[in-house]
């Protein structure tokens, strides 16, 4: 994973520090582990109870492989992604059988 250090042009770039977005391959996520993710914009039974939420962009989860239980299965990572609800990158796997997920990306 790359990194992009700012030059201190104003006080709050002095040490910033960006991602590079090199890894990444220009592919769609794949639909079927994906589900478009509710918010609740400041509201919990429709009324609004916390002022100044709401608003962003519109975000679709990517459902994450945590228990990894076809591991004797062989599978190839067809594309390194960005998730949107994560700051690590995750990788779509193709398995033998024809399956497909998510994993964390271990890089």
């Amino acid at each position: 994973m790359g990194v992009k250090k700012l030059k201190p042009v104003t006080n709050g770039q002095r040490h910033a520090v960006l991602y590079d977005f090199a890894e990444i391959t220009k592919s769609e996520p794949e639909k079927s582990l994906t589900y478009f993710y509710k918010r609740a914009k400041g509201r919990s039974h429709g009324k609004i109870t916390v002022r100044s939420r709401g608003g962003g962009h519109k975000k679709r989860y990517r459902i994450i492989d945590f228990k990894r239980d076809k591991s004797l299965v062989p599978a190839k990572v067809a594309s390194i992604e960005y998730d949107p609800f994560r700051s690590a990158r995750i990788a779509l796997l193709h398995y033998a059988d024809g399956e497909k997920r998510y994993i964390i990306w271990p890089e």
